[in-house]
């Protein structure tokens, strides 16, 4: 299987960005890596683990592999164990933990119209198998998920455009915002995000919802952030993420983010220039008191398409593509403690 998502993105402007006025004073630190390598997942954290599951891996024949397998870490340990495969094979399932359970939605498989075919299922564990637990209203894959105590909002990110649902380019940006309620197993739905754009990334920090950066198919990348009150079913836009000093490209999809110690840290993403492009290797700090980002500790190792967890205000960088677009899948795992 091979990646043709640098066929169809326009790489975005640099913007202009505020100064960089501090850095953190600590860098990233490797852990145990993961037990194979992928790339195209999100995680979910619950009780001292990691969950990590699905994704892109590089076959024997040196094409792109479609994952069915879950990976567990044990913080404390720093250790990773098997746990129970997929149903059936996804890559970019959507990951979340909510009402005590590990939940999966959606995702691309492989079916007779293309491997980028987006599918509705939703899945948690279950007695230590992942069961079938309903569909979701609608297709919606590359999205942001985030929970906020039993619901898991699903924010933007790419759905089909019409009844063609197989290849890439028949999936379109949207800003589609909706509500998993755990706990009864009912969907609602939200206010729009203020902006159709794929692949962007989330945190949750004092109740609120933060989407950050992401990517159009017709534009590029964007710094853009968005905070989401779900008290008052309202959006601001607040001071986009700069661009990178060193490309002067825009963060565009594929980044990872996570609160630690009342901050946003953003990283990773990749851009496209042609048929290459290249990964950032920026991290990006973001203290909502000043509404500003500073410059953290560069990634060890650049990647896209990687999980992020925070876990007792440590950061975790999990897992992705150390090239743009297929070209390298990782394993590798890194920690940030601001």
């Amino acid at each position: 299987m091979t990646l043709h998502r640098r066929t169809f993105l326009a790489v975005g402007a640099a913007v202009t960005a505020a100064p960089v006025v501090s850095r953190a004073e600590t860098g990233w630190t490797p852990r145990a890596s993961m037990p194979w390598p992928t790339q195209e997942i999100y995680c979910a954290a619950q009780d001292g683990s990691i969950t990590v599951a699905g994704g892109l891996v590089r076959s024997a024949a040196g094409g792109l592999h479609i994952n069915d397998r879950t990976a567990i870490y044990d913080v404390k340990a720093d250790r990773w164990s098997e746990g129970p495969r997929l149903p059936q094979s996804r890559h970019h399932p959507m990951l979340a933990s909510a009402a005590g359970r590990i939940w999966a939605f959606g995702g691309y498989d492989r079916r007779d119209r293309g491997e980028w075919t987006a599918m509705t299922d939703i899945w948690a564990i279950d007695r230590g198998v992942w069961a079938q637990v309903g569909q979701m209203p609608q297709r919606l894959c590359e999205t942001v998920g985030l929970s906020v105590g039993d619901r898991v909002h699903l924010v933007t990110g790419r759905s089909p455009k019409g009844e063609a649902n197989g290849q890439w380019n028949d999936q379109g940006d949207v800003t589609t915002h909706l509500v998993f309620d755990a706990a009864a197993n009912r969907w609602e739905t939200a206010r729009p995000a203020p902006m159709a754009r794929n692949s962007a990334a989330g945190a949750v920090l004092d109740g609120k919802l933060f989407v950050a950066g992401g990517r159009t198919v017709d534009g590029g990348g964007t710094g853009r952030l968005d905070r989401y009150d779900p008290d008052r079913d309202r959006w601001d836009t607040l001071a986009p993420i700069p661009a990178s000093p060193a490309t002067g490209r825009q963060v565009g999809g594929g980044l990872a983010m996570a609160e630690a110690g009342g901050r946003l840290i953003a990283f990773g993403g990749e851009w496209f220039e042609g048929r290459g492009g290249g990964v950032f290797a920026e991290t990006w700090i973001y203290d909502p008191a000043r509404d500003a980002w500073t410059a953290g500790p560069a990634m060890r190792t650049p990647r896209h398409g990687l999980a992020a967890a925070s876990v007792d205000g440590v950061i975790y960088a999990i897992g992705g593509g150390e090239a743009a677009s297929g070209g390298k899948a990782s394993g590798l795992v890194e920690t940030l403690s601001l």
